[in-house]
């Protein structure tokens, strides 16, 4: 495989295709014995409700999610923004998450997929029509499809930096210094927070968010927020808080002024159903002729498909007590948990184990981010080869155990620091397996260029 072909494959393979390299497989969800394939399978196949192996309450979602169909047949087209009872469970969830904070179904919309909601809301924040560009602040590390849509829709990225020392913190200082060097070539309008954070694993403290929404209303920023992973956060010292929660019990000032779009996706946390591309998306403070272009917009190019929106129904309004489904879905959630949660601390152990190599907690979602020293020989010989270092470092490994790793420069990272990305999905014995194998091929690299 050559270096071009690794960088494409790699700036463009966002979710589990890091580990191991040929063949790809890696564990999406982490229900087997969930109603969600049945309430679908039931959905698509209405002689199933006659079916005696099929849980009740599956097929009483079922009934539910057709009556609310036009001609009770997922074969009809729905409202751009979703069916009413899909929005209807979803802004429940986010009122229960949210401690009681009102979630308005209106200002509730399901895309088909996050980087459709992103493309939506840059196209509506992006004057194309100004010489001066609009300005979007966007964090570094991070997926490159954010930046990717930004420059797609014509406007300009200002990078601000995650303190890695802080356990990829969000500092206001830095968003200043990003803020001020924006200004001087474009017109910065909006800002976007990624919590928990992607592919660094962290998640973003109380005080930090606070922090973050004052900036935004003293510099007159709309907000966008991404919390994919939002129910991926499985170590017991993190807590998720909502932009929107933090937003509200910080009064009025702030909670009646602050413009604020969330965004979270089925194809992250526990359902973890990629090839669905369905997300969701909630407006806040957002004035209603805008909104009327969000409903626009969606109706245009970005509305859900109806499969979609039954796994984001079963996703925010899983089995509940008493239901027949709860057993199964209580214990396979906290297996799921348990076990992401072991597997995350193994990783950071074993790179933590060997010089040269730093990994900071993985509190959320399914990536490592380690910190790499790379000798400066190996450096040199990245250059004469016309590759980034990270990339020689991923090559090498690739040549040598067959594992591909992500080379950090794909998500951004500051000059002269390197990292790679990788999956820790993986069973919990090929992860160790994998592991050592790193972490030795790694000592042997440092060895050979030292």
């Amino acid at each position: 495989m050559s270096a071009t072909t690794l960088t494409n494959v790699s700036r463009h393979c966002q979710t589990c295709c890091v580990f191991p390299a040929f063949p790809v497989i890696c564990p999406n969800s982490a229900f087997h014995c969930f109603s969600l394939f049945q309430v679908l399978a039931i959905c698509a196949y209405s002689k199933l409700f006659n079916h005696h192996t099929l849980p009740q309450d599956a097929k009483e979602r079922a009934r539910e999610i057709l009556d609310n169909c036009e001609g009770k047949s997922i074969g009809s087209y729905t409202k751009p923004a979703g069916i009413n009872c899909v929005r209807n469970h979803v802004a429940r969830y986010i009122e229960k998450r949210d401690g009681g904070i009102t979630a308005d179904p209106k200002n509730i919309y399901l895309i088909s997929g996050t980087n459709m909601s992103l493309t939506l809301i840059f196209r509506l924040l992006i004057d194309c029509r100004n010489p001066a560009k609009t300005g979007i602040m966007v964090p570094v590390p991070n997926s490159p499809l954010i930046s990717e849509s930004v420059s797609l829709m014509h406007g300009a990225v200002i990078h601000y930096f995650l303190d890695e020392e802080q356990v990829w913190s969000l500092d206001v200082v830095e968003l200043q210094r990003s803020l001020t060097e924006g200004r001087r070539h474009c017109v910065p309008k909006a800002l976007c927070i990624v919590n928990p954070g992607s592919p660094t694993g962290h998640v973003l403290s109380r005080s930090c968010i606070e922090s973050v929404i004052r900036f935004a209303a003293e510099e007159r920023l709309f907000l966008l927020v991404d919390e994919a992973y939002q129910m991926n956060v499985y170590d017991e010292s993190s807590q998720f808080h909502s932009f929107k929660k933090v937003l509200f019990e910080m009064g009025p000032k702030y909670s009646s002024t602050v413009e604020l779009v969330t965004l979270f996706s089925i194809s992250k946390g526990l359902v973890a159903e990629a090839g669905a591309r369905g997300s969701v998306m909630e407006l806040i403070n957002l004035v209603p002729e805008v909104q009327e272009l969000v409903e626009l917009l969606s109706e245009i190019y970005a509305s859900c498909p109806l499969t979609s929106q039954i796994v984001i129904d079963v996703a925010t309004k899983p089995p509940q007590p008493g239901e027949v489904s709860y057993p199964v879905y209580i214990s396979e959630k906290q297996s799921f948990q348990k076990e992401m949660s072991e597997k995350a601390h193994l990783t950071e152990q074993m790179f933590n184990s060997v010089p040269g190599m730093r990994c900071h907690p993985i509190n959320s979602g399914i990536y490592a981010f380690p910190r790499i020293e790379i000798p400066a020989k190996a450096r040199e010989k990245a250059k004469l080869l016309h590759q980034e270092p990270d990339l020689f470092y991923c090559l090498k490994l690739l040549e040598e155990t067959g594992y591909f790793l992500i080379p950090g420069k794909v998500f951004g990272q500051r000059d002269g620091i390197f990292h790679f990305r990788m999956s820790i999905l993986a069973p919990a014995e090929s992860l160790k397996i994998a592991l050592k194998t790193i972490t030795q091929f790694h000592c042997k690299f440092t060895a050979e260029f030292s």
